[in-house]
């Protein structure tokens, strides 16, 4: 694997663990989630397992829904640690 291709599945790790944090703090399930967004479904799923890579609309979607600064959403950090 390329470093290129590294550091960006790095990041889309980093991306989906945070929307999952964030959309279960919510308490939000996939499906909801995705509605509120006018996503499918299949579509956050694999976002929330890091397969995909987003457009910046489709990010600007996901943090409106959650209430989230987009840069919230793709800093490595734990919301179980007040955060």
């Amino acid at each position: 694997m390329s470093i290129r291709h590294n550091r960006g599945f790095e990041l889309r790790k980093v991306l989906a663990g945070n929307i999952r944090a964030y959309r279960h703090k919510k308490g939000l399930s996939q499906e909801a989630f995705a509605e509120i967004c006018g996503l499918h479904r299949t579509y956050v799923g694999s976002v929330e397992r890091a397969e995909r890579n987003v457009t910046l609309s489709t990010l600007e979607a996901f943090a409106t829904a959650l209430g989230a600064p987009v840069p919230d959403l793709l800093t490595r950090r734990s919301l179980h640690n007040g955060q």
